[in-house]
């Protein structure tokens, strides 16, 4: 691949994730659509449009999703939903890269993987750095938004493991969406009550399902195969800042000095991990 293509769809899907806590969180706050019914419209557009691409593009490769995966990935984005209702774009985002690396981190020092001494003091960092960002205080998030954001990013740190050699990513990605629609769906009628169908941010769900997930994990997964892990690791460390930034400027989000500490402590802790992996 080009290397200036390489360098395009890396930025591109870079923006498209940190994108994703932006469009959730700007629909959360400032329309009234409520935290399930954007999680369906989400889930439903990046099927279909993983759909369009995997299956009436006739890819080659082999690959289908599974239910368990689709569990993991409804989990991911029921969670991340109902997380962002009160939680500011950049801390949310945060807090889900950082449990993602922790699932996967642990997952690896279960399987016998072993860390050197200057990666166990990366990952004693960056669980000190998760543990100051949420201690009660005037700048702390809220607990509980916290708590779902932190199993947010472990079910999608489950999905992201049953996804290796799965086969195809645009195709496993499209049959796990497809299985996790219904199960939104379902979340839905169950808190029927709450469901608030605004159009504003209904459009903001079909622009985070449709292009900031489905063309987005495209992209990415195009691209990961022309960058080392270690390469591709550290660039996803630049997500949470990204977002950081999106809220200062989009939603006047404060840019706090626990959320600047926090960020230092957790993004660089997990890049000593990762850089040395």
């Amino acid at each position: 691949m080009p290397l200036t293509r390489i360098i395009l769809l890396t930025i591109l899907s870079l923006i498209a994730f940190a994108s994703n806590s932006l469009l959730c969180r700007i629909a959360l706050k400032q329309t009234d659509i409520d935290a399930a019914s954007f999680t369906s419209i989400r889930l439903i557009a990046g099927a279909i449009v993983l759909w369009a691409v995997a299956y009436l593009g006739k890819r080659k490769q082999v690959g289908q999703g599974n239910w368990l995966s689709a569990l993991a990935l409804f989990g991911y984005a029921a969670a991340f939903s109902f997380a962002y209702v009160k939680l500011p774009a950049g801390t949310g985002a945060l807090i889900l890269f950082g449990a993602v690396q922790a699932t996967m981190i642990g997952y690896g020092l279960w399987k016998g993987e072993h860390l050197k001494a200057l990666q166990w003091m990366g990952l004693m960092l960056a669980l000190g750095g998760l543990v100051g960002l949420v201690l009660p205080g005037l700048a702390a998030p809220p607990l509980g938004s916290a708590f779902l954001m932190c199993v947010a990013g472990a079910t999608w740190g489950v999905y992201s493991l049953r996804g290796r050699g799965a086969g195809d990513p645009t195709k496993v990605s499209a049959g796990n969406f497809l299985r996790a629609a219904p199960m939104a769906i379902v979340l839905s009628l169950l808190l029927y009550k709450q469901v608030e169908l605004d159009p504003a941010g209904a459009a903001y769900a079909l622009v985070s399902g449709a292009i900031t997930s489905g063309l987005g994990y495209i992209f990415w997964y195009t691209v990961l195969p022309s960058l080392k892990t270690s390469n591709a690791a550290t660039l996803q460390l630049s997500v949470p800042v990204i977002a950081a930034l999106g809220g200062i400027v989009f939603l006047g989000e404060p840019l706090s000095l626990r959320l600047v500490l926090a960020s230092v402590a957790i993004l660089g802790g997990i890049g000593l991990v990762v850089l040395k992996r």
